[in-house]
């Protein structure tokens, strides 16, 4: 993990489309990530690879931090914030001003449109996904991306826009009418659950679940998109059990389940999910919670809490909002120097 985090790869010139660095194995782009702290574009897919990084590097702190490996850990923390250094505040798009932009090696910025990623394809800053929608992926500093979108109200309102129809380039999602959105690709996984960071997990839990209705079907076809091995079916599968797994931490943003169910965690251990809404598509909003009999007012849980040697969620919902969590604790930020709003 070390070796990939400090020694660049060779350059295997595996795609002619991408020749700047290896493609196949390793951070190609690691040169500048060590020397400029951002990757430019002397490079392909330059803020692609400076959000993974970003995220690889909050993973390696995370190995560290386990280990009471404390120096490394006090490194990896603070070059997990370099996805900031693609920050330009200047670049607006529908009304919002700050994205992920790329950068040349003399520090200046490039002119990009946030609803634009070009080819989106290996040649390009971004691949397969928009500059808005990697804007929203440092899970992992979301206190500090919420402070530079403007705060918890103009943070909702740009995810509100994310989620609206015909807010997105003409063409691209045309069959799940052309949000910004696009419930295909796994940039947006997580995207509907953020509201959680503003207090509102009433607003992921309707958009998680309007999202699931609409765009997963029974039968044959009936993913939006490529599984990806799994991808598209696991993040229907966690939408229906009620819970949504943070990347890189052991954090579970809570939802509400479908209907209850029974997960067999092995060696006798299970995490049992029960609702008094069985079935029923309308109830979905969170009344209160019981966490191992507990009451829970934490829109989130850890691990520990529940799967580590087994639990219970027992969740009462109902049609309507009800302000359940909105005097809980908020979803870590680890990596951010403020850690609640």
């Amino acid at each position: 993990m070390v070796k990939n985090a400090e020694v660049p790869p060779p350059n295997n010139h595996v795609d002619p489309a991408a020749r700047d660095s290896s493609d196949k194995e390793g951070r190609g782009a690691l040169p500048d990530w060590l020397a400029l702290h951002y990757v430019s574009t002397k490079y392909s897919r330059s803020v692609t690879r400076a959000v993974e990084y970003s995220a690889n590097d909050f993973a390696l702190y995370q190995v560290a931090k386990g280990m009471d490996m404390t120096e490394d850990a006090a490194k990896y923390l603070n070059r997990s914030r370099n996805w900031r250094n693609h920050w330009n505040p200047a670049v607006t798009a529908s009304g919002f001003s700050g994205f992920v932009m790329p950068r040349h090696e003399d520090g200046s910025f490039v002119n990009q449109d946030p609803l634009s990623c070009g080819g989106c394809y290996w040649p390009n800053a971004y691949y397969e996904a928009l500059p808005w929608e990697y804007t929203f992926n440092p899970v992992h500093d979301m206190a500090t991306l919420i402070d530079y979108m403007g705060g918890t109200e103009q943070f909702i309102n740009r995810l509100n826009v994310t989620f609206e129809p015909n807010k997105g380039p003409k063409g691209r999602t045309v069959a799940f009418g052309n949000t910004i959105f696009d419930p295909t690709n796994e940039v947006s996984f997580l995207t509907p659950y953020l509201y959680h960071y503003a207090g509102r997990q009433d607003l992921s839990v309707k958009t998680a679940r309007n999202l699931a209705e609409k765009n997963y079907k029974p039968g044959k076809s009936g993913l939006p998109g490529n599984s990806d091995s799994g991808a598209m079916q696991s993040w229907l599968l966690w939408n229906m059990a009620g819970l949504y797994p943070v990347t890189g931490q052991t954090t579970f943003l809570i939802g509400s389940p479908w209907f209850g169910m029974t997960i067999d965690r092995g060696e006798g251990k299970t995490l049992k999910i029960t609702t008094n809404q069985g079935g029923n598509d309308t109830a979905i909003y969170v009344q209160s919670l019981r966490i191992n009999g507990r009451k829970w007012n934490k829109n989130w849980l850890q691990w520990n809490d529940v799967f580590a040697n087994g639990g219970t969620l027992d969740f009462d919902l109902a049609e309507e909002p009800s302000g359940w969590s909105l005097d809980g604790e908020l979803p870590p930020s680890p990596a951010s120097e403020r850690q609640s709003l």
